[in-house]
């Protein structure tokens, strides 16, 4: 089981989903384009696009976007297991119709919390994870926003500062605006190489830092099962993939059968499913 990993920057890596994934047997194979390295034109068994700095339209100034919009578009198309988070959920939507733009709300940054929506009810990632005795939070940074889904997107989660937190779009593609594969070292990172502009801004970067540290367990309560579900998803869809590959190969190379009838015979030829 093998995930392709879009990495925009060396501060925005797997962090939880490291450890996490690996443990549920996937193998992350990370694709980092701002080392020149260059995005495939397909995803391995899975996809997962990571976050980052850039706008979701800032092609000239990062000139790997059209590419991860293709191979989402293309892995959203083929069913191919899809997890976008934050720059790769806003991604996604733009590859696949949807509207991303500078959010009408401000930078959101901190531990938030995030809210279940009704379609979150039977979703084979977010089935119950959000509902728990304590509200569910997550690590948030950014101030760009979703603010229209592509079409047929389920709703999955919402917010209090941006309504558009998470959706399902088809059966195994979800993109969601939050971190939560971010650790509270990662976040304090994004913390120290910004306190300035965050101050600014009036957020008290130091209560930032010190809240997610003290959220640490709680966070990695919640989404640790969010991905190994995902793990499990492209686990399911390798195998199905793998099945069907298999059977094609065994029918394609089936040898004739002859069928009697009488003192008449025909071979009746082998065909190939396409």
């Amino acid at each position: 089981m093998r995930i392709t990993v879009i990495e925009h920057e060396a501060g925005a890596g797997l962090g939880f989903f490291a450890g996490w994934l690996a443990r549920s047997g996937a193998e992350c194979e990370v694709v980092r384009p701002y080392l020149e390295e260059a995005v495939p034109e397909r995803a391995a068994d899975g996809l997962i696009v990571l976050g980052g700095e850039a706008a979701a339209w800032q092609d000239e100034d990062y000139p790997w976007l059209p590419a991860t919009r293709d191979l989402i578009r293309r892995s959203v198309d083929t069913g191919v297991p899809t997890l976008g988070i934050c720059l790769g959920a806003q991604l996604m939507t733009l590859a696949c119709g949807g509207t991303v733009e500078r959010g009408g709300g401000g930078l959101e940054v901190g531990v938030r919390r995030i809210v279940p929506l009704p379609g979150a009810s039977g979703d084979p990632l977010f089935d119950g994870l959000l509902d728990g005795p304590e509200p569910a939070v997550a690590v948030q940074y950014h101030g760009d926003a979703m603010t229209r889904l592509p079409e047929g997107a389920v709703p999955l989660a919402t917010g209090d500062a941006y309504p558009n937190q998470a959706y399902r779009l088809g059966e195994r593609a979800w993109a969601v605006q939050f971190h939560p594969e971010a650790t509270p070292e990662i976040f304090a990172g994004w913390v120290d190489g910004s306190a300035e502009h965050l101050v600014a801004l009036g957020h008290p970067a130091a209560e930032l830092v010190t809240e997610a540290a003290a959220s640490g367990p709680r966070l990695a309560a919640v989404w640790r099962p969010f991905a190994e579900r995902f793990a499990a998803t492209v686990a399911s869809a390798a195998a199905a993939v793998s099945v069907a590959s298999v059977a094609s190969s065994a029918t394609a190379t089936a040898p004739a059968t002859t069928v009697a009838s009488g003192t008449a015979a025909c071979a009746v030829p082998s065909t190939t499913r396409p």
